[in-house]
């Protein structure tokens, strides 16, 4: 049986080890002490079937069942909305067309989501099936899974080094502990490109953005938990219900480098005044803040499949905002070409995932 080693323990690389546990010696090593830590713990955790672009939906497709099913199910009703104001129709109509919303009034948009500011948002639109997506329970039936299945995940251990011997990869941690394998997964969202450095790979051009989110107070007696996602047009704020409270993010996308990101009081002040003139409601306090890191290749698709120089070299980086939604599909693929099993997604979306697209 062969061995791997992947490095990352957020969703890409935790669903990564329950695919290939059944079938290799599968260790997964993660720098922090816990998983989920960057980006997989700062998500707004939903299944937005239409969002990214064409392949990105090809593998929100693809992950759908596994979403709805797998171990009970991870999803529960939300709905989406679009809003905006006069002076955007054109990028408004851009924008449903894309995710597939429908027109709706505004008294309709109102009765949907109360705090509706109607002296300024004069366009409207919806999608019923916009889903919920719980985070945590994902992550913990993937770390189930691939723990069953005898995968060994080990936290607290960041990789300082990775050398391609004669016939297997060694990969040294801060700790000291050295860990050999026949194939690495490069699972490491925001340092993807650093792990193929290391290993003396090219990189492939994987840069994060860092995204803000707050957590503000409603006035007592106001329950949003009925509310559905709701987002600006042209992706300028957005907020969900989270527990009595609202999540509002600014959308910002700020390059940065890897490393734990943190939110800037400017962009997230700028992001709640633009959600402010669309509702009726005060922002009056902030609960709390964050941020994570949004990891992209250049052309905003995933990046899955062997390195063009490296053939037990694999990546399965570049979520960008896309992680939770196609994990099952993306896990899927990454274990098929792994083993070298026929992929069960078609041709086309294999290709445009493919590494050596950059070549």
């Amino acid at each position: 049986m062969s061995r791997i080693i992947i490095i990352g323990g957020g969703v890409a690389g935790i669903s990564a080890a329950a695919r290939l546990a059944p079938h290799a010696e599968v260790t997964l090593l993660e720098g922090e002490d816990s998983l989920a830590y960057h980006a997989s713990g700062r998500s707004a955790a939903m299944f937005l079937r239409n969002y990214g672009n064409a392949t990105i939906k090809a593998l929100n497709a693809a992950s759908a069942d596994h979403h709805h099913h797998a171990d009970g199910g991870v999803l529960s009703p939300r709905g989406m909305m679009m809003v905006a104001s006069a002076g955007h129709e054109d990028a408004f109509a851009s924008d449903i067309a894309d995710l597939g919303l429908d027109r709706i009034t505004i008294d309709q948009a109102a009765s949907l989501w109360p705090i509706l500011n109607r002296a300024t948002i004069t366009h409207a639109a919806y999608r019923e099936d916009a889903q919920d997506l719980d985070t945590y329970l994902l992550i913990q039936n993937f770390v189930r899974s691939a723990r069953a299945n005898g995968a060994q995940i080990v936290t607290g251990a960041r990789v300082t080094a990775i050398e391609r011997l004669a016939t297997v990869w060694r990969i040294t941690t801060a700790d000291g502990q050295t860990h050999e394998g026949d194939a690495v997964v490069n699972a490491a969202g925001a340092w993807a490109d650093p792990v193929a450095k290391m290993a003396g790979l090219r990189p492939v051009g994987i840069q994060p953005y860092r995204r803000s989110m707050a957590r503000i107070a409603l006035p007592p007696g106001v329950s949003p938990d009925d509310w559905p996602f709701v987002d600006g047009v042209g992706e300028s704020w957005y907020c969900k219900p989270d527990a009595g409270a609202l999540i509002v993010s600014p959308a910002d996308e700020d390059p940065a480098e890897p490393q734990d990101a943190w939110a800037d009081d400017m962009v997230l002040a700028e992001g709640l005044a633009r959600y402010q003139d669309a509702v009726t409601e005060p922002v009056t306090r902030m609960l709390a803040n964050w941020a994570g890191l949004r990891s992209f290749a250049p052309d905003r698709t995933l990046v899955i499949g062997a390195d063009t120089d490296e053939a037990t070299f694999f990546w399965c980086a570049g979520q960008g905002g896309y992680g939770f939604q196609t994990a099952p599909a993306a896990s899927q693929l990454l274990s098929d070409l792994v083993l070298g099993m026929t992929p069960s997604l078609d041709a086309k979306t294999v290709a445009a995932l493919d590494p050596r697209r950059f070549t």
